[in-house]
């Protein structure tokens, strides 16, 4: 499988893209080639500091002049330049040079560049940014996280259907739980949209809805996919992010102030590590953007070498366990059943 890495993209770029990369290459054998694709001097120049090989067989420097700043606006900048990162290796994907797109830079660029020139699946209108949450079962996505801030209810029935076939294929979930986020778990509750949503989802086939799920269901019940529309997921995904990092500087500054505390904080070292992995997002890497026809991971802007491997992770497993063509099956079964109840 092949990957094109958007290495100019992130806040930290290009030093933990080739981070990542050295790491992907060596942890995963069927990573067959990497293309860096960015400002060419650039990037051997990084290359060269951190010692990756160019003379590899298995990764190339892909030039790309133009980069799309974290600050910029995403769709206008994409259609501006034409020649950035993000839209060079977009194009890899669409010419078939390359099995999946990674980027950890601009979000609305990756989202709008993935739209234009990979075009979405037949039956999909807007894609969606699944997103990895570690709960008391497994992991949980959020779909969307980001991509579709004005969702309809058609979108949602789409994303929720996307995010089974996400779920069974790459994490192995026989009967993915599907939820959708409400301000109650009563059938009744929830805005104009949500209750539109909710009616569309329980006659559509092939999915385990659940019902309406509220904010403490994402991390204490059993849920494999939450649905709702960008703007809150974007602000649900923000504000959990902070809040973790807040209750982990607390505790640290609790611990600091007492020596038994930091006593038994040594004794509790292996806990400490296995929590902050478990819910630190490096661990997951990146999120899909299921819909578009090809396989696009979006990394998070201050992502470190680690979390680009595990993005270039996620694009593997997306490719090689076939999550597009799996939807498109599921959206054609449902199409072929809608047209014979007529």
């Amino acid at each position: 499988m092949k990957v094109a890495l958007d290495a100019m993209g992130g806040d930290y770029a290009p030093a933990v893209n080739i981070g990542g990369a050295i790491d992907a290459l060596r942890y995963y054998p069927k990573l067959q080639h990497l293309y860096l694709v960015g400002d060419q001097a650039v990037l051997e120049l990084e290359c060269a500091k951190q010692g990756l090989d160019l003379t590899d067989s298995r990764v190339s420097i892909v030039h790309a002049p133009e980069t799309i700043g974290m600050s910029e606006p995403g769709a206008k900048t994409v259609r501006k330049k034409k020649l950035s990162s993000i839209n060079v290796a977009m194009d890899m994907v669409k010419d078939g040079r390359a099995d999946a797109f990674v980027s950890a830079g601009n979000t609305g660029g990756a989202v709008a560049s993935a739209t234009l020139k990979l075009r979405t699946l037949p039956g999909v209108d807007r894609a969606g940014i699944a997103s990895a949450l570690p709960n008391e079962y497994g992991i949980c996505h959020i779909l969307d996280a980001g991509a579709n801030p004005e969702a309809k209810p058609e979108h949602l029935v789409a994303y929720a259907v996307m995010g089974t076939a996400f779920s069974r294929g790459v994490l192995g979930v026989k009967e993915p739980k599907v939820g959708l986020m409400s301000n109650g778990e009563e059938d009744e509750k929830g805005t104009a949209f949500t209750k539109e949503t909710f009616k569309l989802l329980k006659q559509t086939p092939g999915i385990n809805f659940v019902g309406n799920v509220e904010g403490r269901d994402l991390f204490e019940t059993e849920l494999d996919v939450v649905l709702c529309d960008g703007f809150v997921g974007n602000i649900m995904l923000k504000t959990i992010e902070a809040t973790a990092k807040a209750v982990s500087k607390w505790l640290k500054t609790e611990i600091k102030g007492n020596p038994l505390r930091i006593a038994g904080a040594m004794l509790a070292n292996g806990a400490f590590k296995a929590l902050k992995e478990k819910s630190s997002y490096e661990t997951y890497g990146g999120s899909p953007l299921l819909g578009v026809n090809g396989v696009v991971i979006i990394a998070h802007g201050s992502s470190s070498s680690l979390a680009v491997r595990n993005a270039i992770r996620v694009g593997l497993e997306t490719v090689e366990t076939r999550v597009n063509p799996r939807i498109e099956e599921a959206l054609a079964a449902i199409a072929a059943g809608a047209v014979a109840g007529r």
